[in-house]
């Protein structure tokens, strides 16, 4: 089910109803979330809610068993093998088929042919998210960091939480998993920023997000293009993928926050850095936390040294890219900000001390850094990554320049206001600051704009795919 479909709307009113009713009673509030968690992941394939269940039972049994009176040895297997089983389930789904055509292409290069058919494996929504959740709440059970939880309810509630549970943020079991076990208050300020949230990531995503998209796929098409025309459609695409992701990260917290629930905050930002470690301190954070925490602190980060530090950053980074998806452009995006963050670690360690960088020239190096990271990220294979990047030192203007950049600006203008908006106030909030009919005009002119742009048939979140 999409946040920013009809459907939603409905189920969220009628679940909410019931919600208001029940939400003082523990063991009905969580089985009533735990239903229409679901309720929801199903209405997309009903299927994989067999594989959500299993995963949940899976590391709920895992956890008891790391946490009870097991020798060290015993929790190290154990630990070990509900990892193994989760990485096992995420690669099945998702990177089966590409090594299958990997091998296809090279018996094929080697003149032989494939004696296999190809299997037909739907990727099932959200498994990277909640698998990556599942495995640090076994992985901090295991570190002490936390007890196992012995209420399977509110367990299965908590991964299968509905606002966070297809794309994120990819919560920690020390911070979600408690509020499923204690009464929420719902007071008058979560309401009025959870709602600002939602109509806020909604319009994000309807009405410029997938506004964008038609401009970034007249760039990104197999064609041969120019320089002027890969910039703005790199530039577009960086707007297109902020308003989409933040936009249900948005609508996903503010959901939670009508409920009761804080959820971690996922974007603070990030076409604001003035470095690469910063921008990726700022972007899609709960999984550049969860990266650092269980693959670079375990490998040893920058503990052991600079070589060390550099294959560190290099393994990290890489995963990260193959995180996003079982196809090269996404390797080759992850293995550029990997060279990217060495560069920026060999700078702080030589450099830094003796020459400052001013923070305008900092952030127009990250920038274009991050553009052509997203370049990358969006071709569709190393043809036209190499089409692309050539093309970038062709500088004939392509004729329809003035109306995509036309577009480009009154569609990117309300992300970039309210981004400047909020670095010059220092709050994510700042529209609530606003008094009480600046504040009304505000919303009222984005609900009129989401009403104008709604369609019947809902567009689908970039990272739905992942």
């Amino acid at each position: 089910m999409l946040f920013n479909s009809t459907d939603f709307l409905v189920f969220f009113a009628l679940f909410y109803a019931a919600y208001a009713v029940v939400r003082r009673h523990l063991a009905a509030r969580n089985g009533l979330l735990l239903l229409a968690s679901y309720v929801f992941y199903g209405w997309w394939d009903y299927r994989f809610t067999a594989l959500l269940l299993t995963t949940s039972l899976m590391d709920f049994t895992f956890a008891r068993a790391i946490d009870g009176p097991a020798s060290a040895g015993r929790r190290r297997a154990l630990v070990a093998a509900s990892v193994t089983l989760n990485l096992t389930v995420l690669g099945l789904f998702k990177y089966l088929n590409f090594f299958q055509e990997g091998v296809a292409a090279v018996l094929a290069a080697c003149g032989r042919e494939p004696h296999w058919r190809p299997w037909a494996i739907i990727l099932p929504v959200g498994v990277s998210f909640y698998t990556f959740q599942s495995i640090s709440y076994v992985v901090d059970v295991y570190r002490r960091q936390m007890p196992a939880c012995r209420n399977l309810p509110a367990f299965l509630a908590y991964v299968a939480f509905f606002p966070q549970l297809v794309a994120g943020p990819i919560e920690r079991g020390r911070h979600l998993l408690p509020q499923f076990t204690r009464p929420l208050v719902i007071t008058r300020a979560g309401l009025e920023s959870g709602l600002w949230l939602i109509l806020w990531g909604l319009f994000k995503k309807v009405a410029v997000a997938d506004h964008l998209a038609p401009l970034v796929d007249l760039v990104f098409r197999p064609a041969t293009t120019t320089g002027p025309a890969v910039i703005l459609g790199t530039v577009a695409f960086a707007l297109q993928i902020y308003g989409d992701f933040s936009g249900y990260t948005d609508v996903a917290r503010g959901v939670a926050q009508c409920l009761g629930f804080e959820l971690l905050l996922n974007f603070n930002l990030p076409y604001c850095a003035t470095s690469l470690r910063d921008f990726w301190n700022r972007w899609h954070i709960s999984l550049s936390t969860w990266i650092r925490d269980y693959l670079y602190f375990p490998l040893g980060g920058s503990r052991r040294g600079t070589g060390r530090t550099y294959l560190n950053l290099a393994v990290t980074m890489v995963l990260c890219g193959l995180w996003h998806g079982a196809a090269f452009n996404f390797v080759l995006w992850g293995a550029w900000h990997a060279v990217g963050l060495m560069a920026n670690h060999y700078w702080r360690e030589r450099w830094a001390a003796r020459w400052r960088v001013p923070a305008g020239m900092g952030w127009l190096l990250t920038t274009g850094f991050v553009l052509y990271g997203w370049l990358l990220f969006r071709a569709q294979s190393l043809e036209q990554i190499i089409a692309l990047t050539g093309a970038l030192a062709n500088w004939t203007p392509p004729t329809w320049w003035r109306p995509f950049t036309g577009n480009l600006l009154v569609l990117g203008l309300p992300l970039v206001a309210m981004q400047c908006w909020q670095w010059r106030t220092g709050r994510l909030d700042a529209p609530l600051t606003l008094g009480r009919w600046p504040r009304a005009l505000l919303q009222g002119a984005l609900l009129v704009v989401l009403i104008a742009y709604w369609t019947a048939e809902a567009s689908p979140f970039i990272y739905f795919q992942f």
